[in-house]
Parts: structure tokens; sequence; C-alpha cells
């Protein structure tokens, strides 16, 4: 049962909403509302007939019609508040409020998980985009070195032929007492150093200095034999048996070459290689003054490029396996 309310006096209402305080005062239409601590919502149902207070529902009963019914939507945030709520509607002139929810800071689209994917999204399409666009002007600038560093080899191999180094023919003798001659060495890689069996430090450094180079390329499958040599500009001294001696301390391939006074001095002429005797001393021993350089001649026995003291190694193999790759023999 429903009772008429006997006396009309107004209502204060205090919703506290994250500090705010609605007030409405009059409610000139009486009804009954009843407010419950439920998961999801506060629903507003039709209450009983009696005036009770449930210590677990903690319902507010009013007098008047029991057909009205005032329906009220509440976010979880609010479940802490008071239980009693009553809203006049006198005011409102037959309008019922909404109160409508924000999404608390971190809280995304349904199914998002709280986060919006387009960002992350444009992220990855941007650093993609730059990626490949880095990628590209690293390839463009690799093969525009690689066409400038082919460019300059083949200028500066031009250069060497047109001052007519290692031209010409020459005849010495070799370790073993054999005859040789340039045409011998057709179609090898040889690397050429003139020096002296008794130079002190400059000739054995630069022979071991050739002899690594020849033993890297020759730890590379594929790549053509290099034919070391080694001529002498102290023919005086350096006979046959003298540099049988002394090319067996540095590789077994090592050839040695001498001769005549009148048949090194065409060779070393050939090569463009400057020498001189110094004095003799007491013991008649002398210092030879020469030009220090090793000489990379192709298959077709021209001279292609050299090499000086501040050439490691290394750089002098990676020149001769440039020169290798890029070879193409103008004899047929």
């Amino acid at each position: 049962m429903h009772t008429r309310s006997t006396q009309a006096s107004p209502l204060l209402v205090h919703l506290r909403l994250r500090g705010a305080v609605l007030e409405h005062a009059h409610w000139n239409t009486a009804c009954c509302l009843s407010v419950q601590r439920t998961p999801g919502a506060v629903r507003g149902v039709r209450g009983p007939g009696q005036g009770q207070r449930d210590h677990h529902h903690s319902s507010f009963l009013l007098q008047g019609f029991s057909s009205m019914l005032l329906p009220v939507r509440v976010p979880k945030a609010w479940w802490g508040l008071k239980p009693l709520v009553s809203v006049p509607l006198g005011t409102l002139q037959g309008k019922v409020p909404t109160l409508r929810s924000r999404p608390l800071s971190g809280q995304g689209p349904a199914g998002t998980g709280g986060q919006d994917p387009a960002p992350s999204f444009r992220l990855r399409t941007r650093l993609l985009i730059t990626a490949l666009f880095g990628a590209g002007l690293g390839g463009a600038w690799l093969a525009a070195r690689s066409e400038k560093e082919r460019w300059r080899q083949e200028q500066r191999t031009k250069a060497l032929r047109q001052a007519a180094v290692g031209q010409g023919d020459f005849s010495l003798l070799d370790h073993r007492g054999q005859a040789r001659h340039k045409a011998d060495f057709r179609g090898q890689w040889v690397l050429l150093y003139f020096g002296f069996t008794h130079c002190p430090d400059i000739c054995p450094d630069e022979l071991e200095k050739l002899v690594q180079v020849v033993r890297q390329l020759e730890a590379q499958p594929g790549l053509p034999t290099v034919q070391p040599v080694f001529v002498t500009v102290d023919p005086e001294r350096d006979d046959v048996a003298a540099m049988a001696r002394y090319v067996q301390d540095f590789h077994p391939r090592l050839l040695g070459l001498t001769g005549s006074s009148e048949q090194v001095a065409q060779a070393s002429r050939s090569y463009r290689v400057y020498y001189s005797a110094g004095p003799k001393d007491d013991d008649q021993d002398y210092i030879v003054d020469h030009s220090i350089a090793i000489y990379l001649l192709n298959p077709d026995g021209l001279f292609t490029d050299y090499y000086g003291r501040s050439k490691s190694a290394e750089q002098i193999a990676d020149s001769v396996r440039h020169h290798m790759a890029a070879f193409s023999s103008v004899l047929g």
C-alpha cells in the first residue's frame, strides 16, 4: 500500500559528484524511489507499502503516487556514494535529468584495452618509410662510390701505361741458374721488387710485406696465382748462389733474378728504378741506394700498379684483388 503525504515540504538533495553539489528544491510530485547498490548501476524500483529502513539496501520511502518511477543511471565510480539519492522533479518541467559519466584517465574505446592503436600504427609506418628511404640512400651512395673508385682506377692505369713503365724485355738468370725473360711470366700476375741481399732493413721488410700479400691471396680460393719476384740491383755481390741463399728465407715460390751489370741496368731502366752504390768501407762493404716500390704486372706482362712503403700488406692485397676483378686482356 502507498499512502499520500499529508504535508508537502521541500526536500533538499545533495549529490556529491567530484565535489559538485546539485540542489533541487520543491518536489511537487511525490514518488517512491528505492536506491540500491548493485554492480553496474543504481536502479529505481517500486518500494513496499510500509515505511521501513533496510540496513542492507538503505532505501528511502517517500509518500506519493505509486505509479511513478524515476530511473537513475550511475557509473561504477559512484558506487561509493551514499545510497540515498532523491531528485526533485518539480523544477525540471517533466524532464528527467540524464547523468553522464566521463571516462577515467587511461580508458579508451571498448575492446581496445584502454589504448588507441592508431598512433602506434602510424609510428610503425613512419619508421618503416624512414628505414626504406635510408636504405635507398645508402645503396645509391655505395653504388656511386664504387663507380667513382672504378673510374679513378681506370684513369690511374691509363696514366701508368702512358708512363711506359715496364715496357720492353729483359734477360736475367734466376737463383737456379736458368735464363729468364719477361715473356716467361706471360699469363701470370707478378709482384716485383728491386733490392739487394746486403740491405740491412728496408729490403727484408719490403720482401716480407710482399710475401704476406702473396699468402693472403693464396688463402682466398678462386684467385689466380701470384708470382713473387726479387731482382737485385747489386750484381757485383748478388750472384746466383747468393740469391739462392737469400730467397729461401721468405717464400718457397719467391724467384730471385740476377745477371751482369748491363743486364741489371737494362731491367732497372725498364721499370724506372733508380739505384746507386755508395762508397766502400775498410771491409769493402757498401750500401746501395735505390728506389723502393713493389710493382704489379698483369697476365699480359704490362705494368699495372705500384706500391710504396706506406702501403700495408692488406691494402696491397685489396688493390691486387680489384685489378684481378677488372682485368681484361688486350692481347686476345
